[in-house]
């Protein structure tokens, strides 16, 4: 269907098994939302569509699939879906949280069923190389709940210090170096 229309985004937003069916909710983000969706509804492996909502650029629809390969290989897999599902001109896009034997036996189903793709990235955490300190989380969450990194700032570092029942050299420190851990990870120049 997607292939159809090559510039529409088709977003598989939830979906459950239903008997011999699967019952689904969608959103067709298009220049012409309308005539994708009637395109979907006239769409032999659909059925009992209802139209939620339309406006110019975007339709939410929820119907009934006859189409259950994706619901049974994930169960097969033993992973949940992550919704939301994204399939733009025939290509299918979605994220997996897993641990690494849940990963490696997804890509092995994946590779048994002889389909093609690509793997666009791979993030990898453990708890030893955790990002922060739990101090450092705890004091940056409250320093954004507060309004300390707003322009301009909500809070100042007093008020923040006093929140967190700490001074004021105590809270610079671990922000600046939380936020300093933060943009090392995410910035491209990285020494």
């Amino acid at each position: 269907m997607s292939k159809s229309f090559p510039d529409a985004t088709l977003r598989l937003l939830t979906g459950v098994p239903k008997g011999g069916r699967a019952l689904e909710l969608g959103e067709v983000r298009a220049e012409n939302p309308e005539r994708v969706t009637d395109a979907i509804q006239g769409y032999t492996d659909i059925s009992a569509y209802d139209q939620l909502y339309v406006d110019d650029q975007r339709a939410i629809g929820q119907y009934e699939a006859d189409e259950k390969s994706l619901y049974e290989f994930l169960w097969e897999s033993s992973l949940p879906p992550e919704f939301p599902i994204i399939v733009e001109d025939g290509e299918m896009e979605f994220d997996l949280t897993a641990t690494q034997d849940q990963f490696e036996a997804f890509g092995a189903a994946l590779d048994d069923t002889g389909r093609e793709y690509e793997l666009l990235t791979l993030v990898h955490t453990d708890e030893q190389d955790a990002l922060l300190t739990d101090r450092q989380r705890e004091y940056l969450t409250v320093a954004h709940r507060r309004g300390y990194f707003e322009v301009p700032r909500e809070c100042t570092l007093a008020e923040l210090a006093d929140t967190l029942g700490v001074d004021k050299s105590s809270a610079s420190e671990t922000i600046r170096r939380g936020a300093g851990r933060i943009i090392g990870r995410f910035t491209l120049s990285r020494d």
